[in-house]
């Protein structure tokens, strides 16, 4: 029997228990029957499967984890964790995060620092009809496959800025949206962006009440949080203007104001966001996988972690240029084939040393590969999230820069 098939029977267990506790008294002719079904807390607590001795269970998820390595099979852990409560608790002390393990399984990975070791690929879809970017990550070594979806992101122009409403549905990118985490803000030119978190992205200030849930949607297999929307700037980027019309690459700098600089360096840690704020489920088809007291934190007062200390700061790696084909060149290692003013990579900058040096080490590599597609490669310390807004600044048009 295939684990697939286990969930399955764990979750028609549970719906059989739920049937049979119907009360089942006569009917008397002249009155009305009530019928009363059992809480599916109850009907959960009395299936075999939440009986397993925590040892057993333990040992079984873990194998299930270490063998299901790569999405699409990944959904049997995610598919675990929303059998009943004992089983979750137990998967997320098992599942680690994605700079440990280098693997992406819940929506809250997507807000966490990539992997330290190597870069997790991605790729970006862009609908121009209906402006909007859709973040997929692939599921093969191929530049171009299904890939399994990630985010979302709808351009909205105002009046004296842009836009981008980054979600992690697909269909539903509104900012009022209870799967809407984040957004990117430019300034009139198109020239300064900043990068906003729906969510605080480290822990450890001041929380106050609020109501939100964490949604599993049955048709998609995918969580979705259900919390009030803030505006917490993550970091903010910039292009240098090029006031001469110079047709060279654009030059970004990227400011990030949550992560400080000491994460890059030996023994360094980045603030990771353990879990959405959420609030008890609503049925059992709203199954929490993190689930956590009700708070949310303070967007007004509460500091930055980085505000007593040195910010990390990205830079666009500086190319080279290619004498026999007339253009400015970089590196890509076969992850980009169309030559672009949009291509970048990013890397660390020491501005407080002598000679403003940049790391080696790419942080973010985007580029093209078609006429609608783009490849984008992230890791260590910025999150998914960060990675996909920063790549949404370079669709957008820049006056004074190009």
């Amino acid at each position: 029997m295939s684990f697939r098939s286990v969930i399955q029977e764990v979750r028609s267990e549970i719906g059989a228990i739920s049937r049979r506790s119907v009360c089942s008294r006569p009917h008397r002719p002249g009155r009305v029957r009530r019928v009363a079904a059992m809480e599916p807390d109850e009907a959960m607590r009395r299936s075999c499967w939440t009986q397993l001795p925590p040892e057993l269970l333990r040992e079984v998820l873990v194998r299930v984890e270490e063998s299901e390595g790569w999405w699409p099979h990944r959904r049997d852990v995610v598919a675990c964790a929303g059998v009943c409560r004992s089983w979750r608790e137990i998967v997320k002390e098992i599942v680690r995060t994605p700079e440990a393990s280098g693997k992406l399984t819940f929506p809250i990975s997507l807000k966490q620092p990539g992997p330290r070791d190597a870069p997790l690929k991605c790729f970006i879809m862009r609908n121009r009809s209906t402006q909007t970017y859709y973040l997929y990550i692939g599921l093969t070594f191929a530049l171009t496959d299904d890939g399994k979806f990630l985010l979302a992101a709808r351009k909205c122009r105002r009046a004296t800025c842009t836009e981008y409403l980054i979600s992690f549905d697909m269909n539903d990118m509104s900012k009022g949206s209870d799967t809407y985490i984040g957004k990117l803000r430019s300034n009139f030119l198109g020239t300064k962006f900043t990068v906003y978190d729906a969510h605080p992205p480290y822990t450890g200030n001041v929380v106050s009440k609020s109501h939100s849930a964490c949604v599993i949607d049955s048709n998609q297999n995918q969580v979705c949080p259900r919390v009030p929307a803030g505006n917490y700037p993550v970091s903010h980027i910039s292009y240098e203007l090029n006031v001469l019309g110079s047709r060279g690459p654009r030059r970004m700098h990227c400011v990030m104001d949550s992560i400080p600089v000491s994460a890059i360096e030996q023994g360094g840690t980045a603030p990771t966001q353990t879990e959405f704020p959420l609030s008890n489920h609503e049925s059992l088809i709203s199954v929490p996988f993190f689930k956590s007291k009700p708070a949310r934190m303070n967007s007004s007062t509460a500091p930055l972690p980085t505000q007593n200390g040195s910010k990390l700061v990205l830079k666009n790696k500086s190319p080279r240029w290619h004498e026999h084909l007339q253009c400015w060149c970089l590196n890509f290692h076969g992850r980009v084939t169309v030559a672009s003013v949009k291509n970048f990579q990013l890397v660390a900058s020491d501005e407080s040393g002598p000679t403003n040096q940049e790391n080696d080490d790419v942080i973010l590599q985007f580029g093209k590969i078609g006429k609608d597609l783009f490849t984008m490669d992230y890791r260590y310390p910025i999150s998914a999230f960060q990675a996909f807004a920063i790549c949404l600044s370079s669709f957008d048009t820049k006056i004074a820069c190009e």
